[in-house]
């Protein structure tokens, strides 16, 4: 395998693996926003008041976004396995 054909491939991994974890990711940071902004409105320090919400975000962007996630995570390995021999030599 070339030098050229293992940074395409670990290129290939890291762009899915960030698509793929983006939503989940996404909807932590902006519920955690929001709860902090809550927290300091309201003098709430309790930490509880901030995970709760941001489990319960991400636990429903994943069950929302489970079918778009595995159909771009086979994509990615049709394409890997479709490209099987450049990387066998």
């Amino acid at each position: 395998m070339s030098v050229d054909a293992a940074h395409d491939l670990v290129r290939g991994a890291l762009t899915a693996t960030l698509w793929i974890c983006l939503p989940v990711l996404a909807a932590g940071v902006i519920v955690g926003i929001i709860v902090s902004l809550g927290q300091i409105l309201t003098s709430i320090q309790d930490p509880a008041v901030g995970a709760v919400p941001r489990v319960i975000a991400m636990g429903l962007v994943v069950a929302l976004s489970l079918p778009w996630m595995s159909a771009r995570l086979i994509a990615y390995t049709q394409v890997l396995w479709s490209d099987f021999a450049r990387y066998g030599n």
